[in-house]
C-alpha cells in the first residue's frame, strides 16, 4: 500500500490504542505524515490555528472533556477547509446507536470498530 494520504490525524485518548494505530499507519504507508492528538478539545485548536490540515482523520468515540460527537459540532463550526477530508469514526462501541448518530453526520466516511486491521485500512484506499 501506497500513501494515498498526505496528513493522518489520529484523535485518541488512549496512549496504547494511538501507539498501536499510528504503527498500523506507518507501517502500510497509509499516509506521509500521522499527527496524533490526544484529545479533541486539542485537535479542534490546532485545527483553527492552522498547526494541522489532514486530509484523513481517525477520531474515536468516547474520550474525556470533548467526546467524539462534540468534536464533530466543534469541528463544524471551523472555517477551515473540509472538503475531501475523511473522517472515519474509530470506536470500540457496539452501541447502535453510535453507529446510527455517527453515519448520520455529514463529516463521517465510515464507522470503523477498533482494532483498526491492515485490511480495514486496505479498503479504504
Amino acid at each position: 500500500m501506497t500513501g494515498s494520504y498526505k496528513t493522518c490525524l489520529l484523535i485518541d485518548d488512549n496512549y496504547i490504542d494511538n501507539f498501536v494505530t499510528s504503527r498500523l499507519l506507518e507501517n502500510c504507508n497509509f499516509a506521509d505524515s500521522i499527527i496524533i492528538s490526544q484529545s479533541s478539545s486539542e485537535a479542534i485548536e490546532d485545527l483553527r490555528d492552522g498547526k494541522v490540515a489532514p486530509d484523513v482523520i481517525f477520531l474515536d468515540l468516547r474520550m474525556p472533556v470533548m467526546d467524539g460527537f462534540e468534536f464533530l459540532q466543534e469541528y463544524d463550526k471551523l472555517e477551515i477547509e473540509k472538503n475531501g477530508v475523511k473522517i472515519f469514526m474509530l470506536s470500540s462501541s457496539l452501541d447502535p446507536t453510535d453507529l446510527r448518530r455517527s453515519l448520520a453526520n455529514k463529516y463521517v466516511t465510515q464507522f470503523l470498530h477498533k482494532p483498526l486491521t491492515k485490511k480495514i485500512l486496505e479498503e479504504l484506499s
